[in-house]
Order: C-alpha cells, then sequence, then structure tokens
C-alpha cells in the first residue's frame, strides 16, 4: 500500500504523545457475532487511542446502518473526540483490517488528507507487547471541519446506471456464498443473492495477516474475478464496512473507485424496486 495509507507498529509506538496525531480505535464487528467495539475499548486500547463508533457517527435520520454521518454529526463528533483540524490520524482496528478502512474512507470523503491504517491493527500492536490503556478515553476537544467531496459516494441511482451503461463496474465485497445466495444475510429481511450484472471480490481474498495483500497479488485476484481495473469500480458489501476494503485494494492494486455504494445490500436487499439474483447471471 502507499505509504500515505499505511502505518506500521514501529512508526506509531515513536510517533504516540505527539500533540498533532490522533489515533483512532474503529474496530467494528457483525451484528451476529454479539462482539462489540465499545465494549472491547474500554478493556484494552493503545494509549492515548479514542474509539470512532460506525453506528453512532452516522446518519441516524435513515435506517440503513451506519450510513455515512452528515457534516453537523461528524464535526460534533470530532470535536468531542478531540480529532481537530491540522491533525494527522492513524486508524486501527482489533481484527487488523476491518471497520477501520470504514473510519479511512469517511474521513478521506470529509477532506482528511493524512489518514493512514496501522498495518496488522491491534492484534499485531499486542502480539508484539505493547502497551494498552483500559477504561474510557478522556480526549480534549478540538475543532474539526468537515469538508465533504460527494464523489467518494453512489447513490442508488449512480448504482443502477453503472448496472444498465457499463459505466463502472460495480464490485461487491461480500463472502461468495452470500453473493450467490447461498447463505442467507446476517440482517434480517434482505433477500439473498446479487445485483445483477455485478462482480464478486470477496475481501478476504484481499486480505492477509490483517493487512492488504502486496499490490501484484491484489492484481492478480482482481483478474481472477474478472474485475478491470483500467475501468471504475464503484464498491459495495453488506452495509458499506468491507467496500471501504475494496476501495482501499482497489486503489492499491492501481484502479480507480468511483464511489462507494453507502447503502450497499442493507438498502439494496430490502428494496422491492431493486432486483436480486442467484447463482450465475
Amino acid at each position: 500500500m502507499a505509504s500515505r495509507d499505511y502505518c506500521t507498529t514501529d512508526e506509531l509506538a515513536a510517533e504516540l504523545g505527539a500533540a498533532d496525531l490522533g489515533v483512532i480505535d474503529g474496530s467494528w464487528h457483525l451484528p451476529n457475532t454479539c462482539r462489540f467495539g465499545a465494549v472491547e475499548f474500554r478493556l484494552g486500547h493503545i494509549p492515548g487511542a479514542v474509539y470512532f463508533d460506525i453506528d453512532t457517527i452516522a446518519d441516524l435520520s435513515t435506517p440503513l446502518p451506519h450510513m455515512l454521518p452528515k457534516p453537523d454529526v461528524l464535526a460534533k463528533e470530532m470535536t468531542a473526540l478531540g480529532l481537530g483540524d491540522g491533525m494527522r490520524f492513524v486508524v486501527y482496528d482489533f481484527l487488523g483490517l476491518y471497520g477501520a478502512a470504514r473510519v479511512w474512507w469517511t474521513l478521506r470523503a470529509y477532506g482528511v488528507e493524512d489518514v493512514r491504517i496501522l498495518r496488522g491493527g491491534l492484534t499485531k500492536w499486542i502480539a508484539e507487547g505493547r502497551p494498552l490503556e483500559h477504561g474510557e478515553a478522556r480526549p480534549k476537544p478540538r475543532p474539526f471541519t468537515p469538508r465533504l467531496d460527494e464523489s467518494f459516494v453512489a447513490s442508488l441511482d449512480e448504482v443502477r446506471r453503472a448496472l444498465a451503461t457499463g459505466s463502472a463496474q460495480v464490485v461487491d465485497a461480500r463472502p461468495a456464498d452470500r453473493f450467490w445466495g447461498e447463505a442467507p444475510e446476517p440482517r434480517p429481511g434482505l433477500k439473498s443473492g446479487h445485483m445483477p450484472g455485478s462482480l464478486n471480490v470477496p475481501f478476504g481474498d484481499l486480505v492477509e495477516h490483517g493487512r492488504l495483500k502486496p499490490a501484484d497479488a491484489l492484481r492478480a485476484v482482481f483478474a481472477e474475478h474478472k474485475v478491470d481495473l483500467s475501468k471504475p469500480v464503484i464498491t459495495t458489501c453488506g452495509s458499506g464496512v468491507s467496500a471501504a476494503i475494496l476501495a482501499l485494494a482497489v486503489e492499491e492494486a492501481g484502479g480507480t473507485v468511483a464511489g462507494l455504494y453507502d447503502g450497499s445490500w442493507a438498502e439494496w436487499g430490502s428494496r422491492e424496486d431493486c432486483p436480486a439474483v442467484t447463482g450465475a447471471d
């Protein structure tokens, strides 16, 4: 991955405590796992880190899960977390590369240029015997100014247009059995299957030991799944989390992301006017 997107544990350890560094725990788990990032944060986190809860720092006016927050919401929450203007950020999660990618994408969509993901995440940090803090974070508020770049987000209409015209490839990061409709969705009330004409690159094929595979290996994965990196890609998944990992991988492999479909299957799979197919199209 490009250096602007990655931070090693050695680099973070050397930089901890810097006044302009914000360390963010973005740990998140699927609802059927009965694990909660906020609880795990209190049990142990990197010293000085704050917890960014994608379920609450979100657009709560919609029933869809953890949709991109409105500018005023993000400004309020970032300010309260002490993540202000002029700072640089390192984001990590417990699993290595999962919820952290969603926070990375959110901050980039709002104009943050210096945001890196911790290579290997909290698991690697702990395995190396590095220190942890416990309990709640107590940050000092710092003002944050949101600058939304709407090109980061693909709307439902844009996804429909891409599927109909081929203006962009719609690539789904869900596991293959869910994409093909062979396994149920973890959220109740959603159809099984995938969007007609979409492609599938399971995010697990892109990640190894809690980090993205090297660029050459990513390009091989995309080729195996019939994704043409010379054409723009709209990423999607179950609810917009692993779609951010996919966006990260597309960029690392040299492709162009034409937006992340924020509603993802949580929206598409709940609508009667959005068709779903199972098996081969």
